[in-house]
């Protein structure tokens, strides 16, 4: 095969891996595509996966906290009737106390209590005066003490009421919120349902993809495999052309290189021959032109070189 002809074949192989190219890159963008729409499936897997997993858990953490609810319920129901009973040893401690209070008002007592002491703190009085009503004060500070103990009974019997009250109201709190969660618990559940099947779908056309992708890509490698060969094909050919102008280059230089040894050898004979004839001549007493006594003399240097060699 002439050079000629491998530069030209080496041309077709180029176009053939040109088209080769174009036909991968049109492969490479259909599996960018592929890779992209499969990626999104698979987020939108794991979102699913994950949205799955948080109303699983969001239904547990309901049953949970309808299970606490019903103990908290049942609790309250049980501290609700020590209350009772307490407000109810009260209020018979008070009915006690009543009967030994005077006729007399709280509200009265108080009053004539406050202008007795405002009395000891403002007016100058006599030892004996003064005597005399602090104990009126102490009488009088005696008589409100039930008033006082009453007071106090009736404040924690108000503050029992008001736990009780609380406890009930926790209780229709709880029963609300018994109600509220066992419905947040059956949506939550057809929801999970819902995109359970979902997720089975966008799981099977994940896997499509998936297939998709791999035959494409298993497609365009043995593309890319020819396009390896024939850039390989290119190559041997590009070294044997090469190989064959470096040997051409080689015997066009020996060529030379023998053609100027052989001009050397004719220019040394004709040389040694003009020589000659320049010594002879000038043995015959004949005048020398120039050129002969150039060559004359550069036979003798060559005679005086090798006598001294």
């Amino acid at each position: 095969m002439t050079e000629q002809q491998k530069t030209s074949q080496i041309a077709n192989i180029n176009q053939q891996i040109e088209k080769l190219r174009e036909q991968t890159n049109e492969a490479n963008a259909q599996i960018k595509k592929l890779i992209e729409k499969r990626n999104q499936m698979h987020e939108q897997l794991r979102k699913s996966r994950e949205e799955i997993n948080q109303l699983k858990a969001e239904r547990d953490r309901l049953n949970e906290t309808v299970k606490l609810l019903k103990q908290q319920r049942d609790a309250v129901r049980t501290q609700v009737t020590p209350i009772m009973d307490e407000v109810n040893a009260l209020n018979e401690k008070i009915a006690e106390l009543k009967k030994k209070l005077p006729r007399v008002s709280q509200h009265e007592l108080q009053e004539e209590l406050d202008a007795i002491e405002w009395k000891i703190q403002t007016t100058s009085l006599d030892l004996q005066e003064e005597k005399r009503l602090i104990e009126n004060v102490k009488e009088l500070e005696i008589q409100l003490s039930g008033y006082k103990k009453i007071d106090r009974q009736h404040k924690k019997i108000k503050e029992l009421l008001a736990q009780r009250k609380t406890f009930d109201d926790q209780a229709d709190v709880y029963h609300k919120e018994l109600t509220e969660l066992s419905k947040k618990s059956q949506d939550l559940h057809a929801t999970m349902i819902e995109k359970i099947n979902s997720m089975k779908k966008d799981k099977a056309e994940a896997d499509n993809l998936h297939q998709a992708f791999l035959k494409t890509k298993e497609k365009n490698n043995l593309v890319y495999e020819q396009i390896r060969q024939l850039i390989n094909q290119t190559m041997g050919l590009k070294v044997t052309i090469r190989e064959q102008d470096q040997a051409k280059r080689r015997e066009e230089e020996a060529k030379r290189k023998e053609e100027q040894a052989e001009r050397t050898i004719k220019e040394q004979a004709i040389k040694e021959k003009l020589g000659s004839e320049a010594r002879e001549k000038l043995q015959r007493g004949e005048k020398l032109s120039w050129d002969e006594f150039q060559l004359f003399m550069g036979d003798d240097a060559e005679d005086d070189s090798e006598t001294q060699a």
